[in-house]
């Protein structure tokens, strides 16, 4: 189909892992009586974003993937006939985790996961810790309604994700996130921030003629310290923003894209045509020495 209804859910959470796995189903049934195909939620939603600390009793946030929370949504994507994109912790082995997202068909069935690439290790942000690099590769997802792309936060920084992904087949990119503001930033270093972060999802729309789909979680953590900036938003993939969430509130939000924009703009805009895939061998090298 040319056109698919995205349904968004930007939520603050809890220390209470049942009550934001509730919270976040709630949201999927409030989009999808809004006629929502393909529901996004934000990276980690069952738990607060534990990533501030180095702390082993963290570990147990952990769970198989599939596992007790895909069984939980594949229930409610049947019952809804929508699609569910579930970033979550996963316990791979016995000291061996993941950041992965799951995505779940309207059927309810399990179609795969994409375990995040890039992993940053900055104040407050110790996912080096907990988290093994990605393993499985980039990955697209042929659903019901669309094929897509996942990549997962820090991913949203490199454009060689995106575009490979976008290589492979994917409509949509969509970006569970959980990105936000110390506290003791100053307003113009935060919509600094905010605004870089945004233009570089906006340019892998541009770059590559798809839309981007990026969920943020909102709301104050880290007892204060931490400020989630929300503005989840949708791009069309000439970076053209349909849809922004507000920085301070929980919304779900339901947008119809369409598909068939990707060939109008890649046809117009011939970026991939003039690709000059003979000459970017050097983007496999860490950092160009002279020789």
């Amino acid at each position: 189909m040319s056109t698919v209804r995205v349904g968004m859910v930007q939520m603050t959470c809890t220390a209470n892992k049942e009550e934001n796995l509730q919270k976040a189903i709630a949201g999927v049934k409030q989009v999808a009586e809004k006629g929502a195909q393909i529901v996004c939620l934000q990276e980690l939603f069952t738990s607060l974003y534990f990533c501030d600390v180095e702390d082993y009793a963290n570990f147990e946030l952990a769970e198989s993937i599939p596992g007790p929370s895909t069984d939980r949504l594949s229930a409610v994507a049947k019952e809804l006939g929508v699609v569910i994109i579930a970033s979550l912790f996963e316990k791979r082995a016995q000291g061996l985790y993941h950041n992965t997202t799951a995505v779940l068909d309207s059927d309810g069935s399990y179609l795969g996961k994409y375990r995040k690439m890039h992993i940053p290790d900055d104040p407050a942000y110790y996912e080096k810790f907990y988290f093994t690099p990605g393993d499985l590769g980039y990955k697209i997802f042929k659903t019901k309604f669309a094929t897509f792309g996942v990549l997962i936060c820090w991913d949203q920084w490199y454009p060689e994700a995106a575009r490979i992904t976008a290589l492979m087949g994917a409509e949509i990119l969509f970006y569970p996130t959980a990105i936000g503001w110390a506290t003791s930033q100053d307003e113009a270093t935060n919509t600094e921030q905010y605004n870089a972060w945004q233009t570089i999802q906006r340019s892998h729309a541009v770059a590559n003629g798809v839309h981007v789909v990026s969920v943020n979680r909102v709301g104050f953590e880290q007892d204060g310290a931490m400020k989630f900036w929300g503005g989840s938003f949708i791009s069309n993939p000439f970076g053209t923003v349909l849809y922004q969430a507000s920085h301070e509130l929980e919304e779900v939000q339901v947008m119809e894209i369409d598909l068939s924009k990707t060939d109008r703009y890649r046809t117009h805009w011939p970026f991939m045509r003039d690709r000059r895939i003979d000459s970017y061998q050097p983007i496999t090298k860490r950092y160009i020495d002279e020789s």
